[in-house]
């Protein structure tokens, strides 16, 4: 029998990679945060499967997420990176991306880590919701737009409240599979 999965992700080989093996899982990782949330910020207008698909691009254009680095990009750099056609090419994301890790530290300096902060948010612990059907999912909820605000107010760029609750959906900080998925269970 063939495993009940998440609507959304299709019948497309990455995109079941991705929500059988990431999706939903805890992340407490700094590295990992970091990356997701950068990701989720260029996702921002468009699909995950566009940004899922360039996943690797991006790793190699933003020397890994390594945020320590992308802190201090140069000018140089941010041309450099709106020539590569291999990543989505948009200028105030680049941009944003630099101040985004330079907030990031920020918090790092003030919460000992990033983790700390962002999972203070949900007591440590993953919210655990009931989805029944796909009608039952939210693109953001009051406590999204509580982050989203907070993390504005520190400096960081694209993090609208939609963008913060599939940052939480995609980093464990909530349980958003539906009930019949196989992975509702196991997250």
């Amino acid at each position: 029998m063939e495993k009940k999965r998440c609507w959304w992700c299709g019948d497309d080989p990455l995109y079941i990679e991705y929500h059988d093996t990431e999706w939903g899982v805890p992340v407490k990782d700094d590295d990992k945060l970091f990356e997701f949330l950068i990701l989720e910020t260029f996702q921002a207008g468009l699909s995950w499967i566009t940004v899922l698909k360039k996943r690797e691009n991006f790793r190699k254009a933003f020397d890994h997420f390594n945020y320590k680095k992308i802190a201090s990009y140069s000018e140089e750099k941010v041309q450099a990176l709106l020539q590569d056609a291999s990543i989505i090419r948009n200028k105030l994301k680049v941009r944003a991306t630099i101040t985004n890790a330079q907030a990031f530290m920020k918090i790092q300096e003030e919460f000992g880590s990033f983790s700390d902060y962002i999972w203070g948010f949900v007591d440590g612990k993953p919210i655990q919701n009931f989805l029944q059907d796909r009608s039952d999912v939210q693109a953001n909820t009051p406590l999204s737009d509580k982050i989203s605000k907070d993390l504005k107010r520190r400096g960081f760029k694209f993090v609208g409240t939609t963008v913060l609750y599939a940052h939480m959906q995609a980093t464990g900080m909530v349980n958003d599979h539906l009930v019949d998925c196989f992975r509702y269970k196991e997250v």
